[in-house]
């Protein structure tokens, strides 16, 4: 069935109390940090763990605030931004693959290889027999992962209402601790909102190896919450069942 990101809401439930869900996902980062271990000590897995999502759609906060127990020695964070001329060079999973998860180990991308089928399609870089050519690719590489290198992987979608991305770029400007982050691209790219919706949707439904999962993230204490849960119960079967305390992951 296909998947309409409208039908997804960015807020948590109803009557989800703000306390209690904070309290929950102290435990899940703990005991997300205790697994990391188990992963490491059996080194016969890896975790690949993607958010993809607008700007100021939490991806930084997500891994911040989720792995936060876990030790730095077997994890690592990548953000993708333009390429260099050494990777335009190369075809567009050269960047990619090379920072794929050994065994024993978790990685975590902040925006990925789907900016290749999103923001190139959304200014009309690549043409859509080209990107259907890149989707293709894309469902073969995770599918290599998977069954070659059993290697886990979780793709986040982080789903903000335009109106709620429009505060939090408001506060890179109002709060002096967030100038930082402050990009006047960021706006540009906000004018094409619909145009990265419809690639959005289309990337969520052809790049379906391994499925997409909507995280509403309009408030960040139940984003975290979500990510931390779906990282505790991975959807994804795996042959590899050694691990008693691992298996958890699934």
């Amino acid at each position: 069935m296909k998947i309409k990101l409208s039908d997804y809401s960015t807020l948590p439930p109803k009557g989800t109390d703000e306390k209690e869900i904070e309290d929950k996902t102290k435990d899940l980062a703990k005991e997300l940090a205790n697994l990391q271990y188990d992963l490491y000590k059996e080194s016969k897995q890896a975790l690949l763990v993607i958010f993809q999502g607008m700007d100021a759609s939490g991806k930084d906060g997500s891994t911040r605030n989720v792995f936060r127990y876990c030790t730095p020695s077997n994890i690592t964070a990548h953000s993708f931004k333009k390429p260099t001329d050494e990777e335009f060079a190369h075809d567009f999973l050269w960047r990619v693959h090379k920072l794929a998860p050994a065994q024993g180990h978790i990685t975590i991308f902040n925006r990925s290889h789907s900016e290749d089928i999103l923001i190139q399609r959304v200014h009309g870089w690549i043409d859509d027999d080209r990107a259907e050519a890149r989707i293709n690719a894309i469902n073969a590489w995770e599918t290599l992962l998977l069954k070659d290198n059993n290697t886990r992987i979780l793709k986040f979608y982080m789903h903000i209402l335009p109106e709620r991305q429009l505060e939090k770029l408001q506060e890179r400007i109002d709060d002096e601790d967030r100038n930082w982050k402050h990009k006047a691209q960021d706006w540009e790219e906000r004018k094409l909102w619909d145009k990265y919706m419809h690639y959005y949707e289309e990337a969520i439904n052809k790049c379906n190896a391994i499925p997409w999962i909507i995280a509403p993230v309009d408030k960040r204490w139940y984003r975290n919450y979500f990510v931390a849960k779906k990282g505790r119960r991975n959807p994804q079967r795996h042959e590899n069942q050694s691990s008693k305390r691992y298996r958890g992951l699934r």
